[in-house]
Parts: C-alpha cells; structure tokens; sequence
C-alpha cells in the first residue's frame, strides 16, 4: 500500500521520524475536493514510492491533529521533510503541482 493511515498514535513514527519526505493529506469522507485528489494523491505515491511517503488524516476522527496544524480548508496537504514541515497547499492540485511542493 503506497498511502499510510496517519493517527496521533502513529504520527511521531510515520511523519517526524521519516527518513524520507512526507506528504500529508487532510481529508473528508464528505469533502468533494478531497474525493478528487484522492486518485491523484493515490498515483503520486504509487509513482514515488520509496522516496516520499503520503499520508493521509482524516478531519473528522484525528481532529487533534487538524487543530495542531491549523487546517481550516480540506483538502490540505502539509509537507514534511527530516521532522518539519517545509511546504503546504489547500485545495484541489494535480500531480505537477504536488512534486513542485515536494520538490521532486
């Protein structure tokens, strides 16, 4: 599976302890922008796999996380890089645009 479930229990592991660049996707099960990045999202990691993870919190149960980090618009995608967040995009993007933030 090329997307990883991302959980307050499993954020430390899965984000700020990746050797590799992470994208994080802020999502909703009600979201239609959401609904449309997921296939692109889907191909990037499958694409990059084993050089950027992607990782996906949904809104609606990890809300502690949405907070942490500000989300107020879904979708939302942060990137982290070696424990920090070095980029971020809201809304809808295609793939281009998520290897410019990625800087693939």
């Amino acid at each position: 599976m090329a997307e990883v479930v991302i959980t307050k229990d499993n954020f430390n592991k899965e984000v700020l302890q990746s050797e590799i660049p992470v994208v994080v996707d802020f999502w909703a099960s009600w979201c239609g922008p959401c609904k449309m990045l997921a296939p692109v999202l889907e191909e990037f990691a499958e694409e990059y796999e084993g050089s950027v993870k992607v990782g996906k919190v949904n809104v609606d149960e990890e809300a502690e996380l949405a907070v942490k980090f500000g989300i107020v618009s879904i979708p939302s995608l942060l990137v982290f890089k070696n424990g920090e967040k070095v980029n971020s995009s809201v809304g809808f993007c295609k793939k281009n645009e998520i290897e410019k933030l990625v800087d693939m």
